[in-house]
């Protein structure tokens, strides 16, 4: 399963989506011997965050299996979540004079940068009671742990969303997050008198509170020994929340190079991801976009050439660079090989996948398509 990360856009009255703008003679080939549809990550109508999106994919109902994006930023981190830890993930952002959000990513600070930020903040935090630990993943991304009595994590996410606005105050959405609420309103203070000086990387945005969460693993659900090969830490951690191997490369062209490793290797399910599309798309760069929809495809034939029954590509949600940010378009899904049928069509893109056999699905629906095609799935008699 290739999952190029915010694949899909749309196609609007000024243009084209980047799909469809793209060129991808290799993608477009197996379109014509492949069956096509169009996904929604959770429902018609909803926009998915990266985690959900993901789950869907991998046959998790997201409105079942809600998991905070902290959860899998501590999985990706390798940090223990205990009992009554609470957990987020922390964008390391940029505030202007008047307190607003003026980079939600501070440009997209250097990993070294982050290591500063989190160690100025883990020595000059005083919570009470509470213990903060900041571990930087890659970049602008941290984790937040706090430990102590009586937090609760049902707290609303700080990070707007959005420049040109001031960020959100943590707000406890029941009475067993009224500490946490306040601990994290204290904690954001200190951050802005500690950080101070810095023009650049000043705040957090907080978002996706959670504490540890039980989750059948994907062998126990699927029966196979899956691996994911990824190129950031966010996907490692989904990976090892649901049980699977994960390998993480440096890019794309690494990662096609852990494919063969791993599949030689016996692996059953081979999850491979793809951020740049999706980074190139929350920049608001269409070129940026269609270059890295390009590098895909260019690098589909060395896939291809892995091996395995069934290949599929799409994507965990849309990403227009109209909007730069995640959108509730659904998403194009691609099922090649095995018993997946041909349905003939020219193009691999969000037109061309509308009048695919597939049809309009949810993401929990993918992944039975798969292993049917794979010839996984066995008769049902009525009776098992």
């Amino acid at each position: 399963m290739l999952v190029v990360d915010g694949l899909a856009g749309f196609r609007s009255g000024a243009r084209l989506s980047e799909l469809t703008l793209a060129a991808t003679p290799n993608l477009d080939l197996l379109a014509a011997d492949g069956a096509q549809g169009l996904i929604d990550p959770i429902g018609r109508g909803i926009t998915p965050g990266s985690g959900a999106g993901h789950l869907g994919l991998f046959g998790y109902d997201p409105l079942r299996y809600r998991i905070g994006r902290g959860v899998f930023t501590a999985a990706a981190a390798g940090v223990d979540v205990g009992p009554g830890d609470v957990v987020a993930r922390a964008n390391i952002c940029t505030l202007d004079a008047d307190g607003q959000v003026a980079d939600r990513r501070a440009g997209r600070m250097s990993t070294a940068a982050a290591e500063e930020v989190c160690a100025t903040l883990c020595a000059g935090l005083s919570l009470g009671d509470t213990q903060a630990f900041l571990t930087p993943e890659t970049g602008h991304r941290a984790l937040l742990r706090l430990r102590g009595p009586e937090l609760g994590p049902a707290v609303s996410d700080t990070d707007p969303q959005r420049v040109g606005v001031v960020p959100l105050q943590p707000t406890p959405k029941d009475e067993g997050a009224a500490k946490t609420s306040k601990v994290l309103t204290e904690l954001l203070a200190q951050t802005r008198r500690l950080l101070s000086s810095r023009a650049s990387g000043n705040y957090l945005l907080l978002r996706g509170f959670d504490t540890a969460k039980e989750v059948p693993s994907f062998r126990a659900r699927f029966g196979m020994r899956a691996v994911a090969v990824v190129t950031l830490p966010m996907y490692r951690g989904i990976a090892r929340v649901l049980g699977m191997e994960a390998r993480t490369v440096p890019s794309l062209a690494d990662g096609v190079d852990a494919l063969h490793d791993v599949l030689a290797g016996g692996a059953d399910f081979v999850y491979l991801h793809f951020a740049d599309a999706d980074t190139a798309g929350e920049d608001g760069d269409t070129a940026a976009k269609i270059a890295a929809i390009e590098e895909v495809d260019r690098l589909l034939p060395r896939i291809m050439s892995a091996g395995g029954d069934v290949l599929v590509v799409t994507g965990d949600h849309a990403t227009p660079s109209q909007t730069a940010t995640h959108t509730w378009h659904p998403v194009p899904v691609l099922l090649h090989g095995g018993t997946a049928p041909a349905d003939g069509l020219s193009r691999f893109d969000e037109t061309s996948c509308r009048s695919g056999s597939l049809g309009r699905f949810s993401g929990i629906e993918l992944m039975p398509q798969v292993l049917a095609a794979a010839g996984r799935i066995a008769k049902f008699d009525g009776q098992s």
